[in-house]
């Protein structure tokens, strides 16, 4: 996960270290709908490459069929674990938070359960200039997408398709697809509040192939 380097980098990093996972989308129902949206994706779109901006427990990661995986996260810990689950997969690197910049744009950037723990705005609005500038062609977002608080300290709903215009009016929302298990208070751990948009530049078109719940 990403999240403000002065304060938020701390809490992940500590998380991690004891063993932690990135929450309950790293494992289970939500774990296996992800990668399946991801895959199909990135098969019916001939994707060679992709940059995961966040790429935290390395749970998700592990289960990407792309020829070429780069996978960046605030947290030195989750770098480990992330090339750790990736070891043998394809074409696969690392790279360090600060130094992200310095790389090419992918064909498809991910930003998966990322967003709505940039609990700084500072670090949110890094962080969304830096997802925009990751891709070339597409971009998938799992998260919510609404202005709403919440109870847990490292969690901070936004609307960030408001973002977008602000940083790079190329970018579009094409798509908006509901996740199959919305949240429900009661079952927090094999439901969600993110639900799956696709960005897109002008006159890209792209086939999502989105399976059954």
């Amino acid at each position: 996960m990403l999240d403000d380097p002065t304060g938020g980098a701390a809490y992940w990093e500590t998380r991690y270290r004891a063993g932690g996972t990135s929450g309950a989308g790293s494992s289970g129902r939500l774990l296996r709908w992800k990668a399946a949206v991801i895959n199909g994706f990135v098969a019916a779109n001939g994707i060679g490459d992709l940059f995961d901006l966040g790429c935290g427990d390395g749970a998700l990661a592990a289960h990407i069929v792309v020829a070429r995986y780069r996978g960046t996260d605030v947290a030195a810990d989750a770098l480990a674990r992330t090339a750790a689950a990736r070891d043998g997969i394809g074409d696969s690197r690392m790279i360090a938070w600060d130094t992200m910049e310095n790389e090419q744009p992918a064909e498809l950037a991910l930003s998966f359960d990322v967003i709505f723990h940039l609990v700084e705005d500072r670090a949110y609005e890094r962080y969304m200039r830096r997802l925009l500038a990751a891709a070339r062609r597409f971009i998938l977002v799992y998260a919510s997408n609404v202005d709403r608080a919440w109870p847990a300290p490292h969690v901070r709903h936004r609307r960030f398709s408001d973002t977008i215009p602000a940083i790079d009016p190329t970018w579009r929302v094409a798509a908006h697809v509901p996740n199959p298990y919305p949240y429900d208070p009661n079952r927090p751990d094999t439901t969600s509040f993110a639900d799956l948009y696709l960005l897109t530049r002008p006159g890209e078109a792209a086939t999502l192939v989105i399976p059954p719940g």
